[in-house]
């Protein structure tokens, strides 16, 4: 049956069929966003409705700023996948997904943008998600997921308060860490990703999966350059941010 739209944003309702309950009645606490990854908007909308997709958004922003809602916020919409972050394996029960009409390869709108500000502020407030968890696909399923890509801009709407974020340091010349590396300033590494939230098993070797998480992390908070190595602009940039989570 059609629901009303839980936005306060206008928006039109095009249900999708494919959402199930979110698991043993977990709250949201997450924002998750996405790009389409295709150049036809309609082509990827209609995916999104297909009950042989088996994907879906809560949200589809088109390019022009107009929103569709696609599952009730209260329904578990099937857009993470095989994700991790802090522990947590089933993402699609604690998350709101929204997907933004964009190839990947291009520039956001910046109507889009204002729309997604708005849109993103409104579940925030009205589910207290915090700044920290608000994260890119490719955050939770790093290797497998790139979006919404290096094009995003993520400084841009954490500085109108969406989204967690610390300047990177300039690049330069320093100590750096890369493939079969191995010792404490790993296990350290690996800790500081973990304690962020990224799936970075704690080994003390810089192996396949660090150097993934590594480029993941790249692909959000150092986007200049994105290459899976560790060097001073990235770990620094990592305890920045992990400095400024909430005490425990």
């Amino acid at each position: 049956m059609p629901f009303e739209a839980t936005t306060n944003c206008a928006c039109v309702y095009k249900p999708s069929p494919n959402f199930g309950e979110r698991k043993d009645g977990r709250k949201v606490d997450m924002l998750l966003l996405h790009y389409t990854g295709m150049d036809d908007d309609a082509q990827a909308l209609d995916w999104l409705c297909n009950p042989e997709s088996a994907v879906s958004a809560h949200y589809f922003l088109n390019r022009d700023g107009s929103i569709l809602q696609l599952v009730d916020e209260k329904e578990r919409a099937w857009h993470a996948g095989s994700s991790y972050w802090k522990g947590e394996e089933d993402i699609n029960s604690c998350s709101i997904g929204i997907e933004i009409a964009n190839a990947g390869h291009e520039d956001f709108a910046e109507k889009q943008l204002d729309v997604l500000h708005m849109l993103c502020m409104d579940i925030i407030a009205r589910h207290g998600i915090p700044n920290y968890r608000v994260l890119g696909h490719s955050d939770v399923s790093p290797g497998r997921k790139v979006d919404p890509g290096p094009k995003f801009p993520w400084k841009q709407l954490a500085a109108a308060g969406v989204g967690h974020w610390a300047d990177p340091d300039p690049m330069g010349v320093g100590r750096f860490f890369q493939l079969g590396d191995e010792g404490q300033p790993i296990q350290a590494l690996q800790s500081m990703l973990a304690i962020y939230g990224y799936n970075a098993p704690i080994t003390g070797v810089f192996d396949a999966q660090t150097e993934t998480v590594v480029r993941a992390f790249q692909l959000h908070f150092r986007p200049d350059r994105v290459d899976g190595v560790a060097d001073a602009t990235t770990i620094s940039t990592l305890y920045k941010l992990n400095a400024s989570l909430p005490k425990l």
